[in-house]
C-alpha cells in the first residue's frame, strides 16, 4: 500500500461501468473549507490519467467545482462525484463542501461512500466541525485515513500536524494514527523555508522523489534510514497491535523480523476493519506536472486499504408497509435496492439523480419504482411512483459519460426521473422496497419571502418545491398564523446559495421579509361582553342579542365555550350558531390581530326576534359580544417558547450560557456528555432566536449544535407587547 515497487497507470479517464464490487471503491472526502479536498481530487484525477493538466478535462472545464454558483463563491457548496481508474480499480471520489452550512451534501457523501479521506491543512490545524465528524464515522465505523495538505506554506511542519491529528483523532489510542510516509526536503529558500519535493515510505524504505514533476523511485542513502528508525518502530508497533495474528506482537517484541508482505497486508486490513487510520501528505502538481505529490501513494492507499462496498453493510431496508426485508450486502444478481443521494437540475437535461446502488443491477430504460417517505414536515410529499430511467451516466465535470449499467456498490446518475427526491429508494416495479433514511440536519434558520413581482409569483411555488426536492436540509413551510413562506436553511451561505438558485436557475426573483413568529392572545382577568346585531332596513331585518362572560384559562385549554343561557332567552338552535362566531372571532384576534387562546367564553343571556333572529344574525352578535369583552379588559401578548438543547464544547459554557441569558432563556439544567462537551437545556422566546444558527456558530467557533422545539406560549414582556401593538396600530 502506497509502498508497492511500481505505479500503475491510470485509465484514459473514461469512466466506464464497474464489472464487480471488488473493483470499486467510495470514498468521500471531508475536511474544513479551504483544506484542500477539491484541489485533491483534480490531482488525484490528473495522476490517474483522467484529466490533461491540473483540475482540466478535456473541455477545458474542471472535475470539480463547475457549478457557476461554486465559481462565484470560489467555494464548494454541493456533492460532486469525479470517478477515477486506476490500476483496474473505479474510484468514486466524492468532493464534499467544508462549510457548515452545507453539511447536508456532506452526510449524503458519507451516506455514498464506505470509507473516507480526512484533509486536514497543514497551516490551519483540526477545526471543531471536523472533529464531530470524525466521530460519527467512528460510530458507524467507517474506515478513514488523513491526508496533510498545504505542505508548501512557511509555516508547514508535517511532525507536528501528525502530532495534532492524533491528538485529535486518536482518542484514546494515539498510535491508532501514524504516518506511513515522512517528508523528503528540497534545498532551503531564501526565506528559509524548504520545500517538500518527495516522500520518504516508513515500511519500504524507499524514496519516492516527485521533484521532477512525475514520481521516481530510488534508494535512500545509509544516513537516512536511522532518522526514520523511531517512526518506523512506532508504526510497525501500530500495525502490529491491530493484526489478527496475536502472537505476531511476541514474535516481534521477541526479536524476529516481521516480513514487508505481512506488513502491508496487516495494515491494509486494520485500514479496512476502521481500527488503524494513517496520515499521508499530498500537493497538487505544477505546471507541467503529471503527478502531485503523494497522490500516487493515496490512490495504492485507497485501491490496497479502503473496503469493498462488500464490507459496507446495507442500511435498513423494508417493504412499502414498513415489514422488515433482509437484503444481501452487493448482491448484483439481487433485487434492486439503490439509494438517490444527490438531486440536481441542468437546464438542457433536466432532473438528474445521482444514485448509490445497493443491491442489484441498475440498467438504463427500465422501469422501477420511485419512493419517498419521511419528509413531510419538510415540505416533501409521501409518494410511490413507477418511473421510468432515462440514460445512465458518470458525470465528469459539465460532461456525463454514459454507462451501459450500474452495479450494486456503484455510482451513476439517472436522467428525467421527475418525481425521484433526494433520499429516495429506487428498487423494481414487482418488488417494491424502502431503505430507512439518513440523518439529517435540522434546518433552523428561517428566509421569509415574498415574490418580487406578479410573474414571479406565478413561478415560486414550483421554483421552491424544486428547491426542497434537490436538498431535504431545507424545510418549506407555509404558515397559516402569520400567512408567510418561509424557508428554513442551515446558515446565511446555505440561504444565499437557495436565492441564487431560484433567481439563476428558475427564473425566480424574490424579496426578503422579516419573519415572524406566531403570536397569540388571551384574557389577563374576567370581562364581560354584550354583542348586539340589530337593523332594519325594510324586508327582512336581522336581529341578535347575546351577554357573554370571558375568563382566561391555563395554557394550552385552547377557547372552551359553555352555555348557561336560562328560559330560552336565545333559542336552542341559535346557542351554536353564537359559539361560531366567538370562535370566528378568536381566531381573528381582538387587540393585535393574533389568535385569541386559553379563554372560556360562557353565553349567559340574550334576546331573538321570532321573525329576524338567523343563524348569521347570531353569528356577528357573537363576534361583536367577545370584541366588546376584550375593549373592557387587559389582554395579554403571548409568545411562542421553545425549548432549546444546545451541545457545545466545554470552553465555550459560560458564553453560551451568557447568551441565552442576554436572549431573555431561562436554563433548565446541563448535562457532561462524552468528548469535552456540555449539553445546555434552557427554554427561550421564539422572537430571540430567529438568527440563533448564525450566532452561535460565531460564538462557538462552528462547535455547537442546538435543536429546538415548541413548549408553549406564555405573556410577552409589557414593554415588548406595547411594541408590537404599536406596529399593528400603524399597519391598520
Amino acid at each position: 500500500m502506497g509502498d508497492k515497487a511500481n505505479a500503475h497507470p491510470g485509465a484514459a479517464g473514461r469512466a466506464t461501468a464497474a464489472d464487480h464490487p471488488a473493483s470499486v471503491r467510495n470514498v468521500v472526502l471531508v475536511g474544513h473549507s479551504g483544506s484542500g479536498k477539491t484541489t485533491l481530487v483534480e490531482a488525484l484525477a490528473l495522476t490517474a490519467g483522467a484529466v490533461n493538466r491540473a483540475g482540466r478535462v478535456e473541455d477545458g472545464g474542471t472535475v470539480s467545482d463547475y457549478d457557476e454558483i461554486e465559481h462565484r463563491q470560489q467555494r464548494s457548496v454541493q456533492l460532486s462525484l469525479v470517478p477515477v481508474e486506476w490500476d483496474g480499480f473505479k474510484i468514486n471520489l466524492l468532493d464534499t463542501p467544508g462549510y457548515a452550512d452545507f453539511v447536508g451534501e456532506l452526510r449524503a457523501g458519507l451516506r455514498a461512500a464506505d470509507a473516507a479521506l480526512f484533509v486536514v491543512s497543514a497551516s490551519d490545524g483540526v477545526d471543531g466541525s471536523t472533529r464531530m465528524v470524525w466521530e460519527e464515522c467512528a460510530a458507524v465505523g467507517m474506515p478513514r485515513a488523513i491526508v496533510i495538505t498545504h505542505l508548501e506554506s512557511a509555516r508547514a511542519d508535517f511532525d507536528e500536524m501528525t502530532r495534532i491529528c492524533a491528538e485529535a483523532f486518536g482518542g484514546d489510542d494515539p498510535d491508532a494514527v501514524l504516518p506511513l510516509y515522512l517528508p523528503l526536503h528540497g534545498p532551503q529558500g531564501p526565506d528559509g523555508h524548504a520545500p517538500v519535493t518527495g516522500l520518504t515510505g516508513l515500511l519500504s524504505q524507499k524514496l519516492f522523489d516527485y521533484s521532477s514533476g512525475e514520481r521516481k523511485e530510488s534508494e535512500p542513502g545509509e544516513d537516512v534510514l536511522p532518522q526514520l528508525e523511531e517512526a518506523r518502530n512506532r508504526l510497525i508497533e501500530g500495525i502490529i497491535s491491530e493484526s489478527e495474528d496475536e502472537t505476531l506482537m511476541d514474535r516481534y517484541l521477541g526479536g524476529e523480523t516481521v516480513d514487508f508482505k505481512t506488513l502491508v497486508e496487516d495494515l491494509e486490513r486494520a485500514v479496512a476493519r476502521g481500527v488503524f487510520h494513517p496520515v499521508l501528505a499530498a500537493a497538487p502538481a505544477a505546471e507541467g506536472a503529471k503527478q502531485g505529490l503523494g497522490t500516487v501513494e493515496l490512490l495504492e492507499l485507497i485501491t490496497g486499504g479502503f473496503p469493498t462496498p462488500f464490507e459496507h453493510p446495507t442500511p435498513g431496508v423494508t417493504t412499502i408497509d414498513g415489514k422488515p426485508r433482509e437484503i444481501k450486502a452487493c448482491d448484483t444478481e439481487g433485487p434492486l435496492v439503490a439509494e438517490v443521494v444527490k438531486t440536481a437540475s441542468d437546464p438542457y437535461v433536466g432532473r438528474i439523480s445521482l444514485v448509490r446502488v445497493f443491491s442489484g443491477t441498475l440498467r438504463p430504460d427500465e422501469t422501477v419504482h420511485v419512493s419517498g417517505h419521511g419528509l413531510a414536515d419538510r415540505g416533501h410529499e409521501d409518494h410511490d411512483v413507477d418511473e421510468r430511467i432515462g440514460a445512465l451516466s458518470a458525470p465528469f465535470g459539465k460532461q456525463q459519460r454514459s454507462l451501459t449499467h450500474c452495479i450494486a456498490g456503484d455510482l451513476a446518475c439517472v436522467a428525467k426521473l421527475s418525481r425521484a427526491e433526494t433520499g429516495d429508494t429506487l428498487s423494481a416495479k414487482d418488488d417494491p422496497l424502502l431503505m430507512e433514511p439518513w440523518e439529517m440536519p435540522d434546518p433552523l434558520l428561517p428566509l421569509a419571502i415574498e415574490a418580487h413581482s406578479k410573474a414571479d409569483e406565478d413561478k415560486l411555488s414550483q421554483g421552491l418545491a424544486r428547491l426542497v426536492a434537490e436538498d431535504p436540509t431545507m424545510r418549506l413551510e407555509q404558515n397559516q398564523d402569520t400567512h408567510q413562506v418561509v424557508l428554513w436553511c442551515l446558515g446565511e451561505a446555505h440561504a444565499d446559495v437557495a436565492l441564487e438558485r431560484l433567481r439563476s436557475r428558475y427564473g425566480v426573483q424574490v424579496d426578503l421579509v422579516p419573519h415572524r413568529v406566531s403570536l397569540r392572545e388571551t384574557f389577563a382577568d374576567k370581562s364581560a361582553g354584550r354583542g348586539r346585531h340589530v337593523k332594519q332596513s325594510g324586508g327582512h331585518g336581522q336581529f341578535a342579542i347575546c351577554e357573554i362572560e370571558v375568563e382566561p384559562l391555563p395554557g394550552g385549554s385552547g377557547i372552551e365555550f359553555v352555555d348557561k343561557v336560562v328560559g330560552g332567552a336565545v333559542p336552542r338552535q341559535f346557542i351554536p350558531s353564537v359559539e361560531k362566531g366567538v370562535r370566528a372571532q378568536a381566531a381573528k384576534g381582538v387587540a393585535t390581530g393574533h389568535q385569541l387562546i386559553d379563554v372560556r367564553v360562557t353565553l349567559r343571556d340574550g334576546k331573538a326576534h321570532s321573525v329576524d333572529s338567523s343563524d348569521a344574525a347570531f353569528q356577528t352578535a357573537g363576534a361583536l359580544a367577545l370584541r366588546e369583552a376584550a375593549g373592557d379588559a387587559r389582554i395579554h401578548l403571548l409568545e411562542p417558547v421553545a425549548e432549546v438543547s444546545v451541545l457545545v464544547g466545554d470552553d465555550y459554557v459560560g458564553a453560551v450560557m451568557s447568551d441565552l441569558s442576554g436572549r431573555r432563556g431561562r436554563v433548565l439544567g446541563t448535562e457532561q456528555t462524552n468528548g469535552g462537551r456540555t449539553l445546555i437545556r434552557a427554554e427561550v422566546p421564539e422572537i430571540e432566536i430567529g438568527r440563533y444558527a448564525v450566532d452561535l456558530r460565531s460564538l462557538s467557533h462552528g462547535t455547537a449544535r442546538f435543536s429546538r422545539s415548541y413548549a408553549r406560549h406564555e405573556p410577552m414582556p409589557p414593554q415588548i407587547a406595547e411594541r408590537i401593538r404599536e406596529e399593528a396600530r400603524d399597519a391598520s
